[in-house]
């Protein structure tokens, strides 16, 4: 983002040096993105497909269905894009609604809340949505009264910008008194 900044024939400043005042390493101005390996996506097709008929494959249950179907990949790269596609198995966990000592426990304040009217209560929530060639994540914003949705929001990567872009949107329209997320 910051490259654009740079002038690669600048007369006065070298490229070490506009990178020094922008605070950036020079290795950055040099990077060049490495392209997605198609493998990979077309292995999170063949997880995602998995997953969603059986949420309750972890990472070795996974890797041996990958090699039944023919394709065969070893446990790390299976965890590797699990964790990258936000999917984990779904079963008991051991001790799960035991809360740690030093964390502190915030009551759920909408609980019996009635929800009167409009711009009273907005809910957010991000999901991704599998396309042929990889994956774009949505991010929607929505009055829980009206279940209107006030904004909403598309990215191909999973970083907080566009989620920001999204409330920002939202409160340019209107002014909730409580927002809920997870």
């Amino acid at each position: 983002m910051l490259r654009r900044f740079i002038e690669s024939d600048h007369a006065q400043l070298s490229i070490r040096r506009q990178c020094e005042l922008l605070g950036l390493a020079r290795s950055t101005w040099y990077y060049k993105p490495v392209p997605e390996d198609p493998e990979d996506w077309r292995l999170m097709r063949l997880i995602d497909e998995q997953y969603t008929r059986t949420p309750f494959y972890g990472v070795r249950r996974m890797t041996v269905w990958l090699h039944t179907i023919g394709a065969p990949v070893n446990r790390k790269r299976v965890r590797r894009l699990m964790r990258r596609m936000g999917l984990e198995a779904i079963y008991p966990k051991p001790r799960l609604s035991v809360a740690a000592p030093e964390h502190r426990r915030y009551p759920y304040l909408l609980r019996g809340l009635a929800i009167t009217r409009p711009n009273q209560v907005w809910g957010t929530d991000i999901t991704y949505i599998r396309l042929s060639e990889g994956f774009v994540y949505l991010v929607a914003i929505m009055d829980w009264f009206s279940r209107y949705v006030v904004s909403w929001a598309v990215s191909v990567t999973l970083d907080t910008a566009f989620c920001l872009e999204a409330l920002d949107a939202a409160l340019r329209r209107a002014t909730p008194e409580i927002v809920n997320s997870d």
